[in-house]
C-alpha cells in the first residue's frame, strides 16, 4: 500500500531547484525510502530509471567504474542495458540502496553538472566508515530524512485526514476539540502507541486489525536491525547491540537518562561514544542530550555523555517490552489498549513524543539537575525546544516540554524551570491525555497533538 508521507513535500521543494543538486533520502531500514522514491519518480517525471544496488549485477557496476570520465558513454551503455529512454530535464534516475555501491554516490557531482537528468539516492547506514572511505561526498547533495510515521501520517494512513486537520487547527487556534472527537483521537493515539509508525507494521494493522500479526511484523524488523548491527557495526557492533537491547530497561526507570552500566558494568562513555553515534546515524535510536545552560542556542551547553536514548519507533519498543516471550497475543495488546493491563506507559509515552519531535525536525534536548542541598534546583524537563514566543514580539525563546502519561500529575519541575531561567523561557508545554487548555504561558496539550510542536 502507498502511504502519504510528509517527506514528499520536501522532495517537491527540492525538485523546484531545477537540477542544481541531487537528493538523498536517508533513514532506517524499513521506513519506506524505496517506495517513496518510486512513487515520486512515477508522479513527478515523464520517465525514470531505478537502479537498486542491493541487487544490481556486476555488469551495471562496471559501467559506473569504467565510464565515470565520459558521461556521454556512461549514459549510452547504461540506458542500453536497461532498455529505457529518458526525457532530458523531465527524468529521474534513482540510486536505490546507494550505500551498497559508494562509487555511484561519488559520481553524483559529475552527473549533476551534466544537467540532463535529476538524481535521487536512497540509503541507510550512509555515514559508516566503509561507505564513505575513499570517496568524495558530493556537495551537490541535499538530504531528506525519512522516519517512521508520526501520528498525523498514521491518521492519513487510516483514512482520517479530516481528523488530522482538525487536530492541527485546534492546536493553532488553541481551542479544544469537541469531547467526542477528543476521545476518538485519544483512542487512535493509543492504537498508534502499540502499532508504531513503521510502514509495514501500519499496513499489517490496517489489513488484519490484529495486534499479534503486527507484533510478528515488528519482530522481523527488530531481527533485521540486530543483524545489521552485527554485520555493519564493525568494532562498535557488540557495544551497539548492548545499548540497543538496554533501551527498554533504561526508559522504564523513573529517571530515564541512559546509565552505561546497563550495557556493561565497567563501561565508560569514551568507549561507547562510537556505538551511540552508529545507532543514531543508522536512525535506529534517537539520542537526547542534556543541556546545562538552556538558551536559544541549546547545543552550546549540550553534554554528549549525559543523554537519554529512545528507540526510533515506539511500536518496536512495545514489542521489545514483551520480548520475554516468543510472540505476543492480540488479547494482551487489547488489554493494554483498553487499560486492563498495567504496563509502564510512561516509557512508551515519552518515547512516542520523542518520535513526534524527531520526525518534525527537532534535535532532542532535555534539562536535568540534581542538587541535594537545594531542592529548588532539582528538576527534570523532558524536552527543550526553541520556538517563537508571541509575548516577546515573536522572538525565539526556550520552550520546556513535560510529558505525562496519565491525567494526574504535578508541574513542579516546570515551575522551578520558569523561576530559574525566567526571561529565557517562552511558551511552556504539558503533554498529557487531558483536553487542550491554556493558562497564561502554559499550554496543556493532548498527547495526540504532539506532532504539532
Amino acid at each position: 500500500m502507498i502511504f502519504k508521507r510528509k517527506a514528499y513535500e520536501l522532495l517537491l521543494e527540492w525538485k523546484k531547484g531545477n537540477g542544481k543538486s541531487a537528493v538523498l533520502i536517508e533513514g532506517a531500514r524499513r521506513t519506506g525510502k524505496s517506495t517513496l522514491a518510486e512513487e515520486f519518480a512515477h508522479n513527478e517525471y515523464a520517465s525514470s530509471l531505478l537502479i537498486n544496488f542491493e541487487t544490481a549485477p556486476e555488469a551495471v557496476k562496471s559501467i559506473f567504474n569504467d565510464y565515470r570520465n565520459n558521461v556521454d558513454e556512461f549514459f549510452k551503455y547504461l540506458l542500453a542495458y536497461y532498455g529505457v529512454r529518458l526525457k532530458e530535464r523531465d527524468a529521474l534516475i534513482v540510486f536505490d540502496e546507494v550505500q551498497r555501491f559508494p562509487v555511484a554516490r561519488s559520481f553524483i557531482k559529475q552527473l549533476v553538472a551534466d544537467g540532463r537528468y535529476d538524481y535521487m539516492e536512497t540509503g541507510s547506514l550512509i555515514s559508516i566508515k566503509k561507505n564513505v572511505e575513499d570517496i568524495i561526498i558530493p556537495s551537490e547533495e541535499d538530504k531528506v530524512e525519512l522516519w517512521p510515521f508520526d501520528f498525523e501520517e498514521f491518521l492519513w494512513a487510516r483514512g482520517d485526514e479530516q481528523l488530522a486537520a482538525l487536530i492541527a487547527d485546534a492546536f493553532v487556534s488553541k481551542k479544544p476539540l469537541p469531547e467526542a472527537l477528543h476521545k476518538r483521537a485519544g483512542q487512535i493515539w493509543r492504537e498508534y502507541l502499540l502499532v508504531g509508525g513503521m510502514p509495514q507494521s501500519v499496513n499489517s494493522y490496517l489489513e488484519s486489525n490484529d495486534f499479534a500479526v503486527v507484533d510478528a511484523t515488528k519482530r522481523r524488523i527488530l531481527n533485521l536491525y540486530r543483524e545489521d548491527i552485527m554485520k555493519f557495526g564493525g568494532d562498535d557492533a557488540s557495544r551497539a547491540t548492548a545499548i540497543f537491547n538496554a533501551v527498554p530497561g533504561q526508559l522504564a526507570k523513573h529517571e530515564k537518562k541512559f546509565t552505561l552500566a546497563a550495557a556493561h558494568k565497567n563501561a565508560r562513555y569514551r568507549e561507547y561514544a562510537g556505538a551511540f553515534f552508529w545507532l543514531a546515524d543508522a536512525h535506529m535510536v534517537n539520542t537526547c542530550l542534556n543541556v546545562t545552560d538552556p538558551t536559544v542556542g541549546l547545543d552550546l551547553s549540550a553534554e554528549e555523555d549525559n543523554l537519554k536514548c529512545y528507540l526510533c519507533d515506539t511500536g518496536l519498543l512495545a514489542t521489545m517490552a514483551f520480548g520475554d516471550r516468543r510472540k505476543t497475543s492480540n488479547e494482551l495488546y487489547q488489554n493494554v489498549l483498553f487499560g486492563k493491563l498495567n504496563i509502564n506507559e510512561g516509557m512508551l509515552t515519552e518515547n512516542i513524543v520523542a518520535q513526534q519531535l524527531a520526525v518534525n525536525g527537532h534535535r532532542l534536548r532535555f534539562y536535568s539537575r540534581r542538587d541535594k542541598a537545594k531542592s529548588q534546583e532539582t528538576m527534570e524537563i523532558d524536552f527543550l525546544l526553541v520556538r517563537e514566543y508571541e509575548n516577546a514580539a515573536f522572538k525565539q525563546r526556550v520552550s520546556p516540554v513535560e510529558v505525562k502519561s496519565s491525567t494526574r500529575f504535578s508541574t513542579k519541575s516546570l515551575d522551578k524551570f520558569k523561576a530559574k531561567f525566567n526571561k529565557r523561557v517562552g511558551t511552556e508545554f504539558v503533554l498529557s491525555p487531558r483536553v487542550l487548555k491554556k493558562e497564561g504561558d502554559r499550554f496543556f496539550v493532548p498527547l495526540y497533538m504532539s506532532f504539532c510542536l
